[in-house]
C-alpha cells in the first residue's frame, strides 16, 4: 500500500483540514501530516476485542474507558492511537454527563498501538514514547506477526511479553490478560 507523502503545515491548519477524519486516520507529528495505514483484519479484531475487554471491567465501575481511534491533541502533536484508555477523571463530560464531542486535548493514560504489516515500528514507538513523555502512564505495542506485546512505562526498561506471562495493565484496572489470550482472539469464535 502506498501512503500519502507527509504534508508540512501548522498544527492549527492541520486541525482545520476537511479531510482530517478520513479513514485511515491522519496524525500530526513534527510539523507534518501523516496518514496511518489502513487496518487489516488482525488489527481490527485485536482493536475490537481489547477495547471491549478493558471497557467490560473498567467502564461500568467508573475507573476508565477505552476508545478506539480517538484523536488526542497535546504537546504540539495530534495522534490517533489504535486504542486510547483514559481514566474516568480525564474523560471530558458535559454538564448533563454526556461525553463531550471532539478531540481529547491531553495524552491518553494508556496508549495502545497494533502494528500493521508494512507499518514503521519506529514511527509507532516514537509516538508511544512521546505519549509517555507527555504524561501517559503506560504504552503497548502489539505485534501480531511476532505474537509479542512490548510494554512501555515512563523511565523504565522496555519489556516484551509473550506466552502466558500476565501483561501489565493500567493501574487500577482489574484486567488480567496474557499475550496468548490476546492473540487467541484472532481465532474467531473463541474467547
Amino acid at each position: 500500500m502506498t501512503l500519502a507523502q507527509p504534508v508540512q503545515l501548522a498544527l492549527e491548519d492541520f486541525l482545520q483540514r476537511s479531510s482530517l477524519e478520513e479513514s485511515p486516520a491522519w496524525e500530526y507529528v513534527d510539523g507534518a501530516a501523516y496518514q496511518k495505514p489502513m487496518p487489516k483484519a488482525h488489527h481490527s479484531r485485536l482493536q475490537l476485542k481489547l477495547a471491549a475487554a478493558v471497557n467490560a471491567v473498567a467502564e461500568d465501575e467508573g475507573i476508565a474507558a477505552a476508545f478506539p481511534e480517538l484523536r488526542c491533541t497535546f504537546g504540539g502533536r495530534s495522534l490517533v492511537p489504535d486504542i486510547a484508555v483514559l481514566r474516568w477523571a480525564n474523560i471530558p463530560f458535559t454538564e448533563t454527563g454526556e461525553l463531550q464531542a471532539g478531540a481529547i486535548e491531553r495524552s491518553p493514560d494508556w496508549t495502545i498501538e497494533i502494528l500493521s504489516p508494512g507499518q514503521s515500528s519506529t514511527k509507532v514507538i516514537r509516538n508511544i514514547l512521546f505519549c509517555l513523555a507527555q504524561g501517559s502512564q503506560l504504552g503497548w505495542l502489539i505485534d501480531p506477526e511476532e505474537r509479542g506485546i512490548f510494554v512501555f512505562q515512563p523511565k523504565q526498561e522496555l519489556k516484551l511479553y509473550r506466552g502466558d506471562e500476565s501483561l501489565l495493565v493500567l493501574e487500577g484496572i482489574p484486567l488480567e490478560l496474557t499475550a496468548n489470550q490476546v492473540f487467541c482472539w484472532l481465532q474467531m469464535g473463541r474467547s
